[in-house]
């Protein structure tokens, strides 16, 4: 199995990245590298650190502030390192939850949008459907009236019938 190799420029670039944890989430104070303390150092990259105040170096920053500081600035570690959440672990300090992403367009937008499109697309069917219904009609109406104007032509007292000279023939 091949460890990763934790040297010295890793170790300084771990503890600027908690400086500027802290430095983010606090109160103003400047936190440098030598803020950070870490001890207990193995071989299979496992430490244990503590943060000092930049105002007094014996004085310990609270575990609460330290926590709240790694945990908001997570994704950033991480990040330094090209790790995650399941490779970087800080023992007690659980990974803050990413936020949920937000869509560009809420949700409720787009399925007004949706009704909205749907009801003037049928108001538009409707009035479509019914201008040409009219026009229909008026085109019916308007054959009608030329129908009519040839069948009166067609009756003007003038009518056709054959006679013939022949009786019918009677059978017996």
């Amino acid at each position: 199995m091949n460890n990763y190799v934790w040297n010295k420029n890793e170790m300084f670039l771990f503890r600027a990245t908690l400086a500027f944890a802290m430095r983010t989430h606090s109160d103003g104070l400047e936190y440098d590298v030598a803020n950070v303390v870490v001890c207990g150092e193995t071989a299979r990259v496992s430490f244990w650190f503590v943060v000092t105040s930049p105002l007094n170096a014996t004085q310990l920053v609270d575990k609460r502030r330290v926590e709240e500081a790694v945990r908001k600035s997570r994704g950033r570690i991480n990040s330094a390192f090209l790790l995650s959440d399941e490779t970087l672990e800080f023992i007690g300090i659980l990974p803050t939850l990413q936020a949920p992403a937000v869509p560009a367009t809420a949700p409720w937008l787009i399925a007004f949008g949706v009704v909205m499109g749907a009801v003037c697309a049928s108001i538009v069917v409707v009035l479509v459907s019914s201008v040409l219904q009219k026009k229909r009609k008026n085109k019916q109406k308007h054959d009608g009236e030329e129908k009519t104007v040839e069948n009166e032509a067609a009756g003007d007292g003038v009518y056709n019938m054959s006679f013939s000279d022949e009786e019918p023939a009677t059978q017996m």
